[in-house]
Parts: C-alpha cells; sequence; structure tokens
C-alpha cells in the first residue's frame, strides 16, 4: 500500500471511532475502482469515485495568475466532471465534519472556504519544490522551481483562511508553516507487527529498498544511489546485492547496476526485510514524512537516509539512523553497516523503543481526534457567534 493511502485509510479507522463516516474517493483516471489498498474489504462507505481529469493547456491570463494571484486554485490543471462537483458540493452542509487531503483534492472543486475542515496537508508543496531546486543539477530548473516554491508559499500563508484546522506530519513543516494555533501534527506512522519477523541476516549482504517506483522521488533516488552510491559500495563489498521492492521495481524503472534485483510488487515484504543488512531511503526531494522510515523501524532493520529521507521523524544520526548527504558518505554508511552488525542491530532496536513510542498508528490516533475535536469546536463557536 502506498503512503498516501495507508495515511488515509488509517485516518478514516481512527474517524469512524468518532461517528458514521462516508468516504470519497478523488483519484487519478488511471487509478483501478478497487478499494482492497484501501486496507481491508471496503470498511468504509463509499459514496463515489471521482476521477480528475485535464482542464487542457491554459490561457496567458491563467498562467499570470498562478503566478501571482495567491487566490487562485486552478494552478493543478485538473478538474473534476460537473456532475461530481455537483455531488460532493451540495452535501458538504450534511457534515458537521469534513477531513481532506491534500490541496489538490480541495481545488479541484473550485472552492475556496471549507467550513468545518480540516486540511491534512502531509506534503507541503513549497517545501517540496525547494527541495526539488536544491538537487537540480541545472541552473535553468533551479530558477523555475525557486519560483514556483516562492508562488506556493505565498498560498500557503492563506491556508487558515481556507480551513478550520490543518494537520502536518512533523513540528518541522509546523514551524515552517508559522502558525501555532490551528496546525496538528498527525505522523506519518506504520502498524506495529502483530508478530516479529526474525532478522535473518544472509550471505552475500543484502541492502534493500522499498517503494513504488513510478513516483518521481523514489526513482529519482534510487537511480542515484545505483549511479553514485553502489558502485563505492561494491568497490568495498564485492559480493554485496542491492534489493528492490515494489511497484514497477522489475520494469524498466529499474536502475541498471552490478547484482540489482528487481523483485516487483510483494504482497507481504517482511521475510524480504528480515534478510537486509540495511534499507536505505536514498530520497533527495521530498515533503512532508516518509512511511519507509517507520516501516524500516518497525521491522527491526537499520536504516540509512539521506536527511530529505529522514525529515521530520527528529531521528538522531547514529543512533536511531544513519543519516548522509554526499554519495561517499551514503556509501561508507552502508558499508558500515554491513560490516558491524552488532552495532547496527543495537541501533535498530532503539529505533524500536521509539517507534513504539512515537509511530505506531495506536500511538497516533489521539492525534487525529484531537485534531477533528478541535474543528468541531470551533465550527461550534462560529454557530453560536460567540
Amino acid at each position: 500500500m502506498s503512503g498516501v493511502k495507508l495515511r488515509t485509510s488509517q485516518i478514516a479507522s481512527a474517524l469512524q471511532v468518532l461517528g458514521e463516516l462516508d468516504f470519497v474517493v478523488v483519484k487519478l483516471a488511471d487509478d483501478d475502482d478497487g478499494t482492497s489498498e484501501l486496507e481491508g474489504a471496503n470498511p468504509w462507505n463509499v459514496l463515489r469515485f471521482i476521477r480528475l481529469r485535464p482542464l487542457g493547456p491554459r490561457s496567458i491570463g491563467q498562467r499570470l495568475r498562478c503566478g501571482f494571484d495567491s487566490s487562485f486554485i486552478g494552478y493543478y490543471g485538473q478538474s473534476v466532471a460537473p456532475e461530481d462537483k455537483v455531488f460532493l458540493l451540495e452535501r458538504l452542509s450534511r457534515y458537521d465534519l469534513v477531513w481532506l487531503h491534500q490541496l489538490q483534492t480541495a481545488n479541484v472543486f473550485g472552492q475556496w472556504l471549507w467550513p468545518r475542515s480540516v486540511m491534512d496537508l502531509d506534503n507541503v508543496p513549497s517545501v517540496f519544490l525547494n527541495t526539488v531546486r536544491r538537487n537540480s543539477g541545472q541552473p535553468g530548473r533551479q530558477l523555475r522551481e525557486g519560483l514556483r516554491a516562492h508562488v506556493a508559499k505565498r498560498r500557503e500563508r492563506r491556508l487558515g483562511e481556507r480551513f478550520s484546522v490543518l494537520s502536518v506530519c512533523s513540528d518541522a513543516d509546523r514551524k515552517y508553516l508559522g502558525s501555532k494555533t490551528k496546525i496538528h501534527i498527525i505522523p506519518n506512522g506504520f502498524a506495529k507487527p502483530s508478530t516479529e519477523t526474525p532478522r535473518r541476516i544472509v550471505q552475500p549482504p543484502r541492502v534493500g529498498f522499498i517503494g513504488i517506483f513510478g513516483y518521481a522521488p523514489n526513482s529519482e533516488g534510487i537511480r542515484w544511489f545505483a549511479e553514485e552510491c553502489w558502485p563505492r559500495i561494491k568497490e568495498q563489498v564485492p559480493d554485496a546485492r542491492l534489493r528492490l521492492v515494489g511497484k514497477w521495481s522489475d520494469g524498466h524503472l529499474k536502475p541498471a547496476g552490478r547484482d540489482i534485483d528487481g523483485l516487483g510488487w510483494v504482497e507481504d515484504p517482511a521475510e524480504e526485510i528480515a534478510t537486509w543488512s540495511a534499507m536505505i531511503v536514498p530520497l533527495r526531494t521530498g515533503g512532508g514524512t516518509r512511511v519507509k522510515i517507520a516501516d524500516g523501524f518497525s521491522r527491526k532493520c537499520p536504516i540509512v537516509s539521506t536527511p530529505v529521507g529522514a525529515y521530520g521523524y527528529e531521528a538522531r544520526d547514529g543512533h536511531e539512523l544513519l543519516l548522509a548527504d554526499t554519495a561517499e558518505d551514503f556509501a561508507n554508511a552502508c558499508v558500515r553497516v554491513i560490516r558491524q552488525p552488532v552495532e547496527a542491530a543495537a541501533m535498530a532496536e532503539r529505533a524500536w523503543q521509539q517507534f513504539l513510542e512515537k509511530w505506531t498508528w495506536e500511538a497516533i490516533r489521539p492525534r487525529i481526534w484531537a485534531a477533528a475535536e478541535d474543528c468541531l469546536r470551533q465550527s461550534t463557536v462560529a454557530g453560536t457567534g460567540s
């Protein structure tokens, strides 16, 4: 399950405790209609599947508005069918609480103000764009992404006008957005394993990555690792193998290189991950927090990550995981984990203890309820005119 679907399914499960829940799925045109990836055999009342569709080429006026008008919400270049828009907007007044995931979901309906709403912003757009800018080696792209990040930041300053409550994944994102009164921190988490899969490190040693390869930060990150880091690792550990797990990891997006195994989609990767000396998170672009980190912590698998990959978890370098930003440092960190398994296991144990305290969905649920209750309380006060 992707990080987005995992997060939305767990939030929905928590909201069900508070009252009757209706679910509307807004999705890309090429997604299937199944709900199995939303965990279980459709445990919610899914009212409608709404497909996004492209708006087509923008006019000069629309392009200018994208750059200069912070109230313009048509900048994603997508919309929904008129009947889908009517279906949703006519029903909003029936609900005590509307929980939205990501700005695009709100914007495609063409509505600025969302009363009684929580905007779950698990990926702050300007943060994402700034990581793209910093890691681009092309001056033209750096300038373009920098301008886009500036415009996105201007829009983010107005989120409090549009939504009753905001939620983000980390304290770093809360501080970045600059508001202390209407922002709740709801981390990305992972399910606590019902049974612990014993670690069984194999020979030759394995370094592993898990993620959907159709997601650009994943494919770009693993390509950087394969091209810049993996050859350095092979020089020091010649028999090491790189194991790739996730949708499309066995297709054309699989990077070329020596001893790289693309396993494709694996329904239950626990047994595979248990054989890895290290899980890598070589992401160099992205916003919010990566579920991969919580996943690795939950499996007691030592993690080597870039700072961007571990953003928002407040995990300490050398304590819960190893952090490295350059190709040389990243490769050396992987070799260190391979060659010092006792030290790596102790680090993973400390990460496991932090996971139990902070990043299981059981630990996170009270934060979801607090955000919902804050929204309901604000709506009640507004309704009484107080």
